[in-house]
């Protein structure tokens, strides 16, 4: 063998045992998402599968566009409460997002099947959520490939009702250069202390989850790290709106629709009144702290409403001019 041969032969070695060392690592870099599959439903309507690393599989995302529209657009992510639509977004199916963002120059973003997730990294596997990699997903995979397909400018906000209202202000303050605008209808975006973590612990069991594989045990520094109220100063700069029912039941609750299976109405419209009335405490309890700590804000408080698809659907229209003049 001449020694050029030799040479080639030794640096072959070398990079073998470098790659069987720590292949599996940058094997994991190359991974990208990608999107696997596009379908146009409507002129305004597409729905997208991308194929996740961190999620470790597909996740369909509905991609609304606007009616007219010429030039880059900014995006909204819209994200569902934790009784999430597995194959579309409840956004779709009972906010009217579609009809509401017809003639707005923006992108709307609607993930699909995040039902009791938190949005969020879960940090072990469990029996019913799995465990899914949102924030990852969210503010990693995600943008880019929609920027890439449908003109984006790379100008965000994210949007939020209940346990999506907790997760918008989660994700925003931990990828602050991604939105500019948060909005939180009837959600509880502090997770900190007993009365707050025991909300979101039973939102996530009410989808048959145990939230100390979301982000540990009671009390623990992981629950610290994804409260927005211990990190106000990521907020700082952004347009932030806030929203909430006392509780009270107004009228829309006498006509909204509802499905039998749930129960008799009384019964829906009672478990609706307690859930808001949650939100609602949990809501101004944030406001509080944002004021304190001269954090600006423009809430929707509402002394009528209850945890209902009939008052969020009345919310976006408020929470629109806020959160819009970031995009």
């Amino acid at each position: 063998m001449r020694k050029s041969s030799r040479w080639a032969a030794v640096v072959a070695s070398l990079m073998v045992a470098v790659v069987g060392t720590s292949g599996v690592a940058h094997a994991d870099d190359l991974k990208a998402a990608q999107i696997s599959k596009s379908s146009k439903l409507s002129p305004e309507r597409t729905d997208i599968w991308v194929k996740s690393p961190a999620m470790g599989g597909k996740v369909k995302v509905s991609v609304l566009t606007p009616r007219y529209s010429s030039g880059p657009r900014s995006t909204v992510y819209l994200l569902d409460g934790a009784d999430a639509g597995k194959d579309v977004s409840d956004w779709i199916t009972k906010g009217r997002a579609g009809k509401f963002f017809a003639d707005k120059n923006v992108n709307v973003v609607l993930p699909t099947g995040g039902a009791g997730s938190f949005y969020t990294n879960w940090v072990h596997r469990d029996a019913k959520i799995g465990k899914p990699q949102w924030e990852t997903f969210l503010a990693k995979e995600l943008p880019p490939l929609i920027d890439a397909k449908f003109d984006g400018t790379g100008r965000n906000a994210v949007i939020g009702l209940s346990m999506g209202g907790q997760s918008a202000f989660t994700l925003a303050f931990r990828h602050p250069s991604l939105y500019s605008g948060i909005a939180s209808l009837s959600g509880c975006p502090p997770v900190s202390g007993p009365v707050n973590e025991s909300y979101v612990r039973t939102t996530v069991a009410k989808s048959g989850g145990d939230a100390t594989n979301m982000w540990g045990p009671f009390g623990s520094a992981n629950w610290d790290a994804h409260d927005p109220s211990r990190h106000l100063d990521k907020l700082r700069g952004k347009n932030i709106f806030i929203s909430a029912g006392s509780g009270a039941v107004g009228p829309l609750d006498l006509t909204a629709p509802y499905d039998p299976k749930d129960g008799p109405r009384s019964a829906v419209t009672a478990a609706g009144s307690a859930l808001e009335l949650g939100a609602w405490r949990c809501s101004l309890e944030f406001a509080a702290t944002l004021r304190a700590n001269n954090v600006p804000f423009t809430d929707g408080f509402r002394v009528i409403g209850t945890h209902n698809w009939v008052y969020w659907e009345r919310d976006l229209p408020v929470a629109w001019p806020t959160i819009s003049q970031g995009l």
